[in-house]
């Protein structure tokens, strides 16, 4: 019921009334008028109190809830951008077309519009969810009318801030995660109405009186984040309440309250995030690890493909290929992949709308982290506990040629969630992050075949050191070995890239050489003949000829430096076979053809070289025999080696 002005009221009994004493009547009862105005008045306004409380907590949430329905559309604008841009299906100028036409047609509308309305359709009436202020600001006029204008609004005010301080209470009894929601949507709500009261309420309350109130509730708002997330150890809880609290700052800046210091608390805390993060993707990568057959990946659908190869360009060809296929990887790379990929978004989840806009770096250093700390600690765990065979050795290298492609994917999508154009982020790409664990799947892989190798390696016991004429074939050892080698290529092709086979086949080579000159410089060899080293020329040829033929397989380039890795052999063997060894001593000589020997070995192996044939070496044992030229040249090259050892 609409009360009358209480002046109009004491004028119109006034003047219709000629009696003084009337007068008098009317004048005992005004008070009692007034006071029960001021009963009524000061009820309806503290029903309005009590409901208010709950106006503005579904005021809040659907407030917050709109700013999260506008970012979704957003996050929804730029995946079909991204995915126009990948694809390639649109122009540019289509895709800015048709981006901007479901911007249009999504529009959001506010809260409260810019007229005034609290965004229900009213202006003081009642609203949808009963967002009334029709009582209060009945109550203000009246109490101006009575007088009472400065009282009701130190009333008001001290009502109010005590509402907003019983807002703060956070329940103990209920886990943070489950009533963050409803703490912040009942502050938001708070404030959203404080807005409209101080653009439509006339003098009710100023500015700065809502200005220190909202100063407090920062205060209590930051202070109440801090002990929360002191408190999380599970990094998914804490995004989500980061999440919510930057839907917040949002609602609240559109109505321009400062949120910054609520934002720096969310800053203050990303690292806490991103170490919890780490640990539980440390544990999630050690599962998928634990999980690996050591197998190649099955795939006999193309959305299995797509999920598993395409989904982290993993591809080496654009061509589809036909199923079942066969990937070069075992399951554990795309479980890793998509492990990774969950970080990174997870991680881009929390800088975003943080306050930061650039935040790009930062993501990139937590992913370097990630990859360099955990996956690559992981991997060199399971290569050094879990690796027994050469097939679980080959298998785990191949995988890691396939995780260096992944690698340049993760940091691309890294990129494309933080806005950040590819170029820029290839520039500050750094070196491979799984460096260690590459290192060492190649390492474990070629230690396996150098152990497969040393069992044929110990045939060159066999060998005749003193033979009366040199092998035509090669030796035993050598034919065992090739065997091996040609074997062990045409499997490892299957699986292995060529660059992988390249640096193991080279590293084999490598060690077969320096066998075959640790079994000349060892001691079960006392002495041996030209013709035995003539034979280990022969062995070296055949070793020479099989790395020339994998230039079918790399390159004509790389044949050679397959060739190389038999360098410190071959070199040995030409000076031995040497007509002039002495020329080992001239250092232009010595860089050009023999840069791969060491002067000690090359003392003590030709030490060792004995020949009684004349049309070699002439008659060693003879005396006052004219010498052998190359005889006396090697004598040279001996007494030489030992004045500087």
């Amino acid at each position: 019921m609409a009360l009358k002005c209480v002046d109009s009221i004491e004028t119109d009994f006034l003047d219709k009334t000629p009696s003084s004493t009337l007068k008098r009547m009317l004048e005992k009862k005004i008070p009692d008028i007034r006071s029960h105005i001021e009963r009524k008045v000061s009820k309806e306004f503290g029903d309005w109190l009590v409901e208010i409380r709950v106006v503005s907590r579904n005021l809040g949430q659907l407030a917050i809830g709109q700013a999260s329905a506008a970012r979704q559309r957003e996050e929804d604008l730029r995946i079909k951008q991204r995915q126009a841009e990948e694809q390639s299906r649109l122009s540019l100028r289509d895709c800015v077309y048709a981006l901007q036409e479901e911007e249009e047609e999504d529009g959001l509308s506010g809260v409260m519009g810019d007229d005034g309305k609290d965004g229900y359709g009213n202006g003081g009436g009642n609203g949808l969810l009963g967002f009334d202020l029709t009582p209060l600001y009945r109550a203000y006029h009246i109490h101006q009318t009575l007088g009472l204008e400065d009282r009701f609004k130190q009333y008001y005010f001290e009502n109010r801030k005590l509402q907003l301080t019983s807002d703060f209470q956070v329940s103990s009894m209920t886990p943070f995660l489950e009533s963050h929601q409803t703490f912040f949507a009942q502050i938001a709500g708070f404030f959203i109405v404080e807005d409209q009261i101080l653009r439509t309420g006339g003098d009710l309350i100023s500015r700065m009186k809502v200005e220190n109130l909202w100063e407090t509730a920062v205060s209590k708002m930051c202070s109440v984040l801090e002990d929360q997330f002191s408190r999380m150890q599970t990094a998914n809880h804490l995004l989500l309440i980061k999440d919510y609290v930057s839907l917040l700052g949002v609602t609240l800046r559109r109505y321009g309250y400062p949120v910054d210091a609520l934002l720096d608390v969310l800053s203050k805390h990303r690292d806490k995030y991103h170490e919890l993060l780490l640990s539980d993707c440390r544990k999630q990568i050690a599962e998928a690890l634990a999980a690996d057959t050591f197998e190649q990946m099955l795939m006999k659908k193309e959305y299995v493909y797509s999920m598993n190869v395409l989904s982290f360009q993993l591809q080496t060809s654009d061509i589809v290929p036909a199923f079942p296929y066969v990937a070069p990887f075992s399951s554990t790379v795309p479980d890793c992949c998509r492990i990774v990929r969950s970080f990174i978004e997870d991680s881009v989840s929390f800088m975003s709308y943080g306050g930061q806009l650039e935040f790009f770096d930062v993501v990139k250093k937590y992913l370097d982290r990630f990859l360099s700390e955990v996956l690559d600690e992981a991997l060199l765990k399971l290569i050094s506990t879990s690796v027994h065979g050469v097939s679980q050795a080959m298998q785990v290298a191949a995988n890691m040629a396939v995780l260096e492609r992944a690698c340049d994917f993760f940091f691309r999508h890294a990129a494309q969630l933080s806005g950040i154009p590819l170029r820029m982020a290839e520039r500050g790409r750094r070196q491979f992050p799984l460096n260690n664990a590459r290192d060492a799947a190649e390492e474990m892989l070629s230690g396996l075949l150098k152990q497969k190798v040393d069992g044929f390696m110990t045939l060159i016991e066999n060998v005749n050191w003193m033979a009366d004429e040199p092998t035509q074939s090669g030796n035993e050892y050598v034919n065992e070995v090739m065997i091996y080698l040609e074997t062990l290529v045409s499997t490892a092709q299957q699986i292995l890239p060529a660059p992988v086979l390249k640096r193991v086949v080279h590293d084999v080579l490598s060690h077969i050489s320096e066998m075959i000159v640790g079994a000349l410089l060892g001691d079960s060899v006392k002495r041996f003949n030209v013709n035995a080293i003539m034979g280990i020329d022969v062995d070296i040829r055949l070793l020479e000829s099989f790395a020339d033929n994998q230039a079918a397989l790399f390159s004509e380039g790389d044949a050679n430096q397959l060739k190389t890795a038999l360098a410190e052999a071959r070199q040995l063997i030409n000076l031995l076979l040497s007509n002039h060894p002495e020329n080992f001593l001239n250092p232009v000589i010595r860089g050009r053809s023999y840069n791969a020997l060491d002067y000690r070995k090359v003392m003590t192996i030709s030490e060792k070289l004995r020949d009684p044939s004349d049309r070699l070496f002439g008659t060693f044992g003879s005396r006052g025999a004219r010498q052998n030229p190359k005889k006396k040249s090697l004598d040279t090259l001996i007494k030489r080696l030992k004045d500087v050892s």
